[in-house]
């Protein structure tokens, strides 16, 4: 059995009753017109507590996840380093070539 941590979806298959039971409750969390009037200060304090509250979901990664995607990240950034090279080189030449000229080969 897989276990996952907690915080973290677990993506299980819902029912039809389920889905519909979600999307008939979510209209009727739905704000009044009129909240949406409310003053200037009130709509950053609620801005602010989402952002809290947003926040408080964030999970660090542990130290296993975090080297990985620090090995993942420097692989990628050398592999685009090096396509960048080699493109570079190939039209430098190919401009070398076409115009005349010296090229980063032609020294």
């Amino acid at each position: 059995m897989v276990q996952f941590r907690a915080g973290y979806p677990t993506f299980a298959r819902m029912s039809e009753d389920q889905v519909t039971e979600t999307a008939a409750s979510s209209s009727k969390g739905r704000p009044a017109k009129n909240a949406a009037k409310s003053g200037f200060f009130a709509r950053i304090a609620l801005f602010i507590r989402q952002v809290i509250g947003e926040l408080k979901k964030v999970v660090a990664p542990t130290r296993k996840e975090l080297i990985n995607y620090t090995l993942v990240v420097l692989v990628f950034v050398i592999i685009m380093m090096l396509i960048v090279t080699v493109l570079d080189l190939a039209f430098g030449t190919g401009v070398s070539w076409v115009f005349g000229g010296t090229g980063p080969t032609d020294r």
